[in-house]
């Protein structure tokens, strides 16, 4: 198939399709229709990488244009004392051991200032699930953060730690979810999906919160007005047929509710946990797995506004590419980041603002900065920050 010979109309550009299977996708593609499950699996087999980059860009550039968005963050995780036991987590510490820490409220303000930059807009928490703490700390941290740090906007707790939470408080999840935004929590961070299909969850995460109460935990933040963002956790012993079922159900809970930001996928690092001890794994997932899994997410999630590939764990310089094949979010400043690296990541704890945007910029892209809430605060020209050395033939090429 080439330009001259297709249906789909007169185009910028229309590779050569090599996997007949394909064509008719494209044709749904460009017309905008929703995949089928089997439309689904056909991207995730075809050996045509072409064609499947080129689907993938042409809905991303259609959403966005050449918009590539990052958040100038702070992660912060305020404890890693966990009782919960992921096989795959090489994060989580059990109280007592010398290698844990569990911040007070007093703490946790005392970080933030002693990490805070200028400009800085979004604050990322998620950390263990404390079998002590009481449930008055909680609201108490996100109060005296807001207190602190005025207009700072906290975006924090997973669905298994509000299910913790709610354990904890004896309180249903959507009460904690109320008390959490009276706080000041305007956002949940997607962590804790992991893969939805319970044969892998009880390998995994057999004591972590069900694949129906994480999609209920944000069913009921969406009721209240508190947007959220879905992840899914890839590469260890799910099969590609469990990946789409996950994407599958997060994209039927985004038909009912609209609520999701993004969708972000999470390479399995195999450092120091016990599944990739068990499986013997050693290797990181291979770049081209990782684009491979952004481009069907961006085909198959029509409905989300955003997938975002996050350079903790593929690189940056894979994410650089990724913005090609459906990534529109590269995420955030982060600062200091604890969790990827435990076990393995071996990306930057944190990346400055103007690597963010020269990243994006040498990618051919334009930069814009948003808030946790995806409103754009600075779009920037190719003037600022540029990268030295004629750093980007793509900007060329593309425009």
């Amino acid at each position: 198939m080439n330009a001259a010979s297709s249906s789909v109309g007169a185009l910028r550009y229309i590779p050569v399709v090599r996997d007949p299977k394909l064509l008719p996708i494209v044709e749904k593609v460009e017309a905008g229709e929703r995949l089928t499950f089997d439309e689904g699996m056909t991207l995730y087999h075809t050996p045509d990488y072409n064609t499947l980059m080129w689907l993938a860009n042409r809905v991303r550039e259609r959403k966005h244009g050449d918009k590539t968005y990052f958040v100038h963050s702070m992660r912060l995780e305020f404890t890693n004392i966990c009782y919960v036991g992921c096989t795959f987590c090489a994060f989580a510490a059990r109280k007592g051991e010398a290698r844990a820490w569990d911040y007070s409220v007093e703490d946790v303000v005392a970080k933030v200032r002693e990490k805070w930059e200028p400009g800085l807009t979004e604050l990322h928490m998620s950390s263990g699930h404390h079998p002590n703490r009481p449930w008055s700390y909680y609201p108490e941290m996100v109060r005296a953060l807001n207190e602190n740090f005025p207009g700072i906007q906290v975006k924090a707790f997973t669905a298994a730690e509000i299910e913790h939470l709610s354990k904890i408080s004896k309180k249903p999840t959507l009460e904690v979810l109320r008390e959490l935004k009276e706080a000041g929590l305007v956002a949940l961070p997607g962590g804790g999906a992991e893969i939805f299909a319970e044969r892998v969850r009880r390998q995994i995460a057999k004591n972590k919160v069900k694949a129906e109460k994480w999609l209920q935990i944000h069913r009921e933040a969406h009721s209240l007005g508190i947007r959220t963002n879905a992840t899914m956790l890839y590469g260890h012993i799910e099969t590609l047929e469990e990946r789409l079922d996950h994407m599958d159900r997060l994209r039927k809970l985004q038909d009912e509710t609209g609520g999701f930001y993004s969708f972000i996928p999470l390479a399995f690092q195999p450092d120091a946990n016990a599944l990739a001890f068990n499986l013997g794994k050693t290797e990181f997932t291979t770049g081209l797995d990782d684009l491979r899994n952004l481009a069907v997410a961006r085909l198959y999630l029509d409905n989300f506004d955003h997938i975002k590939g996050y350079w903790v764990m593929i690189s940056s310089d894979l994410v650089q590419v990724s913005l090609d094949w459906g990534v529109s979010d590269i995420d955030g400043t982060i600062i200091e980041e604890h969790i990827a690296h435990a076990a393995g990541a071996t990306s930057p704890l944190g990346l400055s603002r103007q690597k963010m945007v020269q990243l994006i910029q040498a990618a051919g892209r334009v930069p814009v900065e948003r808030d946790a809430l995806y409103n754009e605060l600075r779009v920037y020209a190719d003037s600022q920050w540029p990268m030295s050395n004629n750093q980007s033939p793509i900007q060329a090429y593309r425009h």
